[in-house]
Formats: structure tokens, C-alpha cells, sequence
């Protein structure tokens, strides 16, 4: 079963932020908040975590759409090509925000997404998800959990997360209530922004 624990996002502790992160290196799956949605993820070096998360959601791991949380944008150059000077400008008027960013991916992916020209990237505005991929070192490969109730469409309570998946998972945090909608994605992987799904983040940005 899954550990439970509580973090506050106005001073996450540095004890739990530990704990999450040891259990990320072990392979583990966490689900943890984000300024969206709730979150579930793993290390994204970690091959056999990254299955187990393809299984849940019931697809293939190479086909996979999981986006890579970072801690900042310093992270970008691990897994993007080069950008220009308009898309950087973007991404740093966006970030940290409720914002996916498609962005073309290069040649150090993780294997298991090689044949994957494009990658989404996440930096939520939320404490505790960054202090984790900051104290790990690498970013979290990171997929919203959906709820199978079209209606409430996301689960906002920790607890009741917590009680849906601790038998798939091996930790969730209780960040407080999440939101129920999901970020704004925006493709800028060719040369004009595309919206592909409005959601939380204000398309003025761009």
C-alpha cells in the first residue's frame, strides 16, 4: 500500500522532499500536486517505473504523451533542440505556470522515447513538485490522473486520491485540494504557436 504524507507548498519540508525523492531513485510511482491537476509520475531515467505507468494508462510505452516536468529552463537543453529567440521569450513569459509546451525533442532522449520528434514540457508553479525534480536531479516524467467519471473529469482531494490508487502507486502527497482543470498545451515545436488544448494558463501569453 502506499505511503500518504502531507506537504505545504508555502514551505515544503526538506525531510519529506527526501522521502519523495528516494522513492522516485527506487523506481517508485508518486502522485503529487502540480498548479493544475493532481500529477502521477516517476524518475525519467527509470525504464521499468516508466512501464508501470504505461500499463495504468493503458498504452504503449513508445506512444506514450507523458510530458517532463523541470525544474527550470535550465533543464531545457537535455532533451530539446535549440530554440529561437521568440519561443525562449515565450516559455519565459509562461513559466513556472499551468502551461504544457510542445517543443522539438533531440538525440538524448531516454531510450524508450527515441522515435518521439516532439516533447511536452511542464515547470508548474508549485513548490513542492519543483523542490522534488530540483533534489532529484533529472526531470519527472509526469501524466494528469484522470477520473473514469466524466462529470468530476479530475479528483481535487488528496485523500480520495489516495484512496483510489494506493494500491498502484507507492506514495501520494497531500499538497491541499488540486485543481480540476488541466494546463493550457501549446505547440511550439513548428514555426507558429499552436493551441491544442485550452485549459488553466491564459493564452494571452503568446
Amino acid at each position: 500500500m502506499a505511503e500518504f504524507i502531507k506537504i505545504y507548498p508555502d514551505k515544503p519540508s526538506e525531510a519529506a522532499i527526501a522521502k519523495v525523492v528516494k522513492v522516485l531513485q527506487n523506481g517508485g510511482l508518486v502522485i503529487y500536486p502540480t498548479d493544475t491537476v493532481y500529477g502521477l509520475g516517476c524518475d525519467i531515467t527509470n525504464s521499468r517505473a516508466l512501464e508501470k505507468i504505461a500499463k495504468i494508462k493503458g498504452v504503449k510505452l513508445e506512444k506514450a504523451n507523458f510530458s517532463f516536468i523541470c525544474h527550470d529552463l535550465s533543464n531545457l537543453s537535455d532533451y530539446v533542440r535549440q530554440i529561437d529567440t521568440s519561443t525562449f521569450k515565450i516559455l519565459k513569459r509562461a513559466l513556472p505556470g499551468p502551461y504544457t509546451f510542445i517543443l522539438p525533442g533531440n538525440n538524448n532522449l531516454p531510450k524508450e522515447f527515441k522515435k518521439k520528434t516532439t516533447v511536452g514540457i511542464r515547470v508548474p508553479d508549485n513548490n513542492i513538485i519543483l523542490e522534488i525534480v530540483r533534489q532529484l536531479g533529472n526531470p519527472v516524467v509526469s501524466t494528469s490522473i484522470r477520473d473514469e467519471d466524466d462529470v468530476i473529469e479530475y479528483t481535487t482531494d488528496p485523500e480520495l486520491i489516495f484512496e483510489k490508487w494506493q494500491n498502484l502507486v507507492d506514495l501520494v502527497i497531500d499538497g491541499g485540494y488540486g485543481d480540476n482543470v488541466g494546463s493550457t498545451i501549446i505547440d511550439l515545436s513548428e514555426h507558429e504557436p499552436v493551441i491544442v488544448r485550452e485549459g488553466k494558463g491564459d493564452i494571452d501569453i503568446l
